[in-house]
């Protein structure tokens, strides 16, 4: 017994003496006081702890970096920090979460020191909406700089909810929600955590030529989430796994999103700290909707006729683009892709197509390979496109995060913009802010989409609690080809009602929506909703968040112009009800169109309502239902 008991005196020792080896020397606040960033200098390291609203969020991160010729991590000391600073940006946005985007934080830079006397700087950025901070190296010995590690290190209490992907190169997993027993393995971006009654989301951005895409590994230790890079064998083996770059070098940035959900979901960070836009005419960009071959027919695009059908579907539906996807370059039954491209345009369709991204780092046979390798065939392969009227090209299967792949990808967004091409990435690596430098891409797959459907029973089961996580994680990030709206079926069916369906028409964002279902499913639906589908916007000039919890529903408004959208989704299989108000309306009469479940999944039933900002509407949706409304202003 008495054993026992000396344990106590023992242990509070123990946390009284880590409490007095950590050693405050800095701190920076956001803008509203909500955020606080602490420096602490350690005996032979340098920390940082998060808090909000004086809660500790991440009670440790780890810094340091590792380069062939220095190592910041071990016996390095803290030299002094800048004057702190405020930093303030404002932009526009083509396409994204809303048209003006501005920023404002506080700033500092941090002045490190190894045992060899070389110098690391970390710039800090503390945003309301969350924490960015980024290594420098500007006075390297050599110009020649290679890189073997990077010491980031993010602790997260295992009690924290967590809502993570496994990793793989396409970003295409689930989000399970983890507390307690904690995974241990390697895990893409986003990462969600919820603590003390903070939201958490970590990822990175402005990833640019200097560095590779980094990941996150807790196989060491569960708390321990360490930024790795990628692995040796991805994309066939080819490219190195350490960076290499030319002195002065700046890394991409560490990102934190932080508050409560509304500002996780609001929050249009990850392109705030990303380059500005470097195109110098954008009226080419276009947002818009397409028609869209491959989830009802995989190999729709080798007949000329079905292309022929969804270049009419999209005629119909008022939609700008029609999407020629794989085995275009196998194309009969009456034409060939010039005679289907012609066609389109002859409609007032502007034609978008597909290919594979080829080269040696990819193992998918699909044809037309190799034509995007080089900038010879770059540039020839996109002068034809523009020649044969196409607006936008789809790449697929990139397979690596590695230094070499992110070069290909700016390649390909910097010898599409000479041409005016649009550009959609497949296959492919997590958005990280490049759409506001090259606002030209469009989107990213990045996920586990409506396509599933065409590969696994999995998508039936887990449709409807994945499109409720997204909105929390993927999508906070950047645009998104999920292709959503399915009213009927491809090989395995979906269990989400049709309101839920044409929900995600507002739910999820993405420069261009390729809309999933063939010609007869937005046929047959009422003049009303097909009405909605033809006219629903892609791009929002604003976004609020207005109630939900990840993996169970989400209720989003955006606006296009003076209009206002409202949509939600039940992720659950169990029925609920729902009282929204509408403050978030400017101060006018409304007239609203509401979409929401019938008696049946297969049903969408609608109602007329004049509404103000004082008024609040119940819904009532079904098991993996949902409901969307447009409001415009009563021009009475």
């Amino acid at each position: 017994m008495m054993r026992k008991n000396l344990l106590i005196p023992i242990l509070i020792l123990l946390v009284y003496n880590t409490t007095l080896m950590a050693n405050p020397i800095q701190s920076l606040c956001s803008p509203n006081n909500m955020i606080e960033l602490v420096i602490n200098q350690e005996p032979k390291h340098i920390t940082a702890i998060i808090k909000y609203k004086d809660k500790t969020v991440i009670p440790e991160i780890r810094l340091g970096l590792q380069e062939q010729n220095q190592t910041f991590h071990d016996n390095i000391k803290c030299l002094g920090f800048s004057k702190k600073a405020v930093i303030h940006e404002h932009y526009t946005a083509i396409h994204g979460k809303r048209s003006f985007c501005s920023n404002t934080g506080n700033t500092f830079t941090m002045h490190l020191e190894n045992s060899q006397k070389k110098k690391l700087n970390i710039e800090f950025r503390v945003y309301n909406d969350g924490i960015c901070f980024r290594y420098v190296l500007s006075d390297s010995q050599t110009d020649s700089l290679r890189f073997i590690n990077e010491f980031t290190t993010y602790r997260i209490h295992r009690e924290a909810d967590h809502w993570m992907q496994k990793y793989v190169p396409h970003y295409e997993g689930d989000f399970p929600h983890e507390k307690g027993n904690i995974s241990q393995g390697k895990w893409g971006y986003p990462a969600l955590v919820h603590y003390n009654n903070c939201w958490a989301l970590l990822t990175e951005a402005n990833n640019n030529r200097n560095y590779c895409a980094t990941h996150l590994t807790n196989v060491n230790h569960d708390e321990l989430y360490e930024v790795t890079y990628p692995h040796k064998e991805e994309g066939n083996g080819i490219g190195s796994t350490s960076p290499t770059a030319l002195s002065p070098w700046t890394s991409p940035w560490r990102v934190i999103i932080l508050g409560e959900l509304k500002n996780i979901v609001e929050s249009t960070l990850v392109e705030d700290v990303s380059d500005p836009c470097l195109l110098s005419e954008t009226d080419w960009i276009q947002p818009g909707s397409a028609s869209w071959i491959y989830w009802a027919y995989n190999h729709g695009t080798k007949d000329y006729k079905t292309c022929c059908e969804y270049v009419d579907l999209a005629a119909t539906m008022h939609w700008k683009y029609v999407l020629f996807d794989w085995e275009w370059d196998q194309m009969q039954n009456g034409g060939t892709l010039s005679d289907a491209a012609r066609y389109a345009t002859s409609k007032g369709i502007k034609p978008l197509i597909w290919y594979n991204s080829g080269g040696k780092h990819n193992r998918v046979l699909s044809t037309p390979r190799d034509r995007l390798i080089t900038t010879e065939n770059r540039n020839r392969e996109f002068k034809k496109l523009k020649e044969m009227g196409f607006s936008g090209i789809k790449v697929d299967f990139f397979e690596s995060d590695k230094q070499h792949m992110i070069n290909y990808y700016l390649d390909i967004l910097e010898d599409a913009a000479k041409h005016k091409l649009m550009v959609n990435f497949h296959g492919c690596t997590l958005p990280r802010g490049w759409s506001r430098t090259y606002p030209h891409l469009m989107s990213m797959e990045a996920v586990y989409g409506a396509e599933q459907y065409n590969n696994s029973s999995y998508m039936t089961t887990a449709a409807a609690r994945l499109n409720s996580t997204y909105p929390f994680t993927r999508n906070i990030v950047g645009p998104m080809d999920y292709t959503p709206v399915a009213f009927t079926n491809s090989q395995h069916p979906h269990h989400t009602s049709n309101a839920h369906e044409l929900a995600l028409s507002v739910i999820f964002e993405s420069g261009i929506q390729h809309w999933a279902d063939r010609p007869e499913g937005f046929y047959q639906l009422s003049d009303e909703a097909k009405s909605f589908m033809s006219t629903v916007p892609v791009a929002w000039d604003d976004t609020r968040f207005i109630e939900g919890y990840p993996g169970k529903y989400i209720v989003l408004a955006r606006r296009k112009g003076t209009t206002w959208y409202l949509a939600g989704i039940n992720g659950a299989d169990s029925h609920g009800k729902l009282c929204i108000s509408l403050d978030f309306l400017q101060d006018t009469d409304y007239q609203m169109v509401l979409f929401s479940d019938g008696k049946e999944n297969s049903q969408i039933r609608s109602q007329h309502k004049q509404v103000n900002r004082t008024d609040s509407i119940e819904i009532e949706w079904k098991a993996e239902g949902g409901f969307v409304a447009c409001l415009k202003c009563d021009p009475n």
